[in-house]
């Protein structure tokens, strides 16, 4: 299992490098034609989440999780349009922003450029599967996804359709991976490989993000909960292995 995880993870860190070059076009004619394809593709999108939905179902799940699970044809129509959002943003990378000259006519400034390899460990909810990916892919960075166990088929599904349209624009395929293995070892074995994997973003409840924080060697960014006060949006803090933290 260690060896396989490390394969994927490498094979992201090597995808990352190209991404990092692609250009503003490839990227969107990535993004919209993973829009098109989930619509086309939404037949067996919804076979997997049939069986997903079966599965929770019988684990006796509550009526709440498994509105979380499913998908349906609004809410798969609902993930290409967000997909299609995402293109029409402005892209990120080269981006100089606080450009000042300084008194020797030197001229400072902040680009922003891409992280890396961003691993997005998350639950149930398999709309974030093409979410995450749509946002990592447009920022320049490779994505490394590890979904809820519950939502595994239907996660399976929609990472093979996002990654024939990335083969098709010719960008690498390890630009969107999902580690399989539903384990928590697996998750933990993700967790140590802070030399190729950038950025750990969790997504779910308290018990899952502290589990990620508490374990990771990879710098984390997680959400609090309330609100900012400055900002009267969701707290957010980046933990960093050796200690310390940085709220925003």
């Amino acid at each position: 299992m260690a060896e396989e995880i490390q394969r994927k993870v490498i094979q992201a860190k090597e995808a990352s490098r190209k991404l990092a070059r692609a250009s503003s076009l490839q990227k969107n004619e990535a993004l919209t034609g993973m829009a098109r394809a989930l619509i086309q593709g939404e037949a067996a999108i919804l076979q997997a989440n049939h069986q997903d939905l079966e599965a929770a179902k019988g684990a006796g799940h509550s009526a709440a999780f498994l509105d979380r699970l499913t998908l349906n044809s609004r809410r798969i129509h609902a993930m290409a349009r967000a997909l299609e959002e995402i293109a029409a943003l402005p892209d990120p990378v080269g981006e100089v922003a606080e450009m000042t000259t300084r008194p020797n006519g030197l001229m400072v400034g902040r680009m922003r450029v891409p992280l890396g390899v961003v691993g997005i460990i998350y639950e149930s909810r398999p709309s974030v599967t093409a979410d995450a990916a749509g946002l990592c892919l447009k920022a320049g960075n490779a994505v490394i996804l590890r979904g809820g166990k519950e939502a595994l088929s239907t996660n399976i599904a929609i990472v093979d359709i996002l990654a024939r349209e990335l083969i098709r624009v010719d960008l690498p395929e390890g630009t969107i991976i999902l580690i399989e293995t539903p384990d928590r070892a697996a998750m933990l074995e993700l967790l140590q490989l802070d030399q190729m994997i950038d950025l750990l973003i969790p997504r779910g409840g308290p018990e899952l993000i502290r589990f990620v924080v508490e374990n990771s060697r990879i710098p984390v960014i997680r959400h609090e909960k309330g609100l900012s006060p400055s900002k009267r949006m969701p707290a957010a803090i980046i933990n960093f292995p050796r200690g310390g933290c940085v709220h925003s």
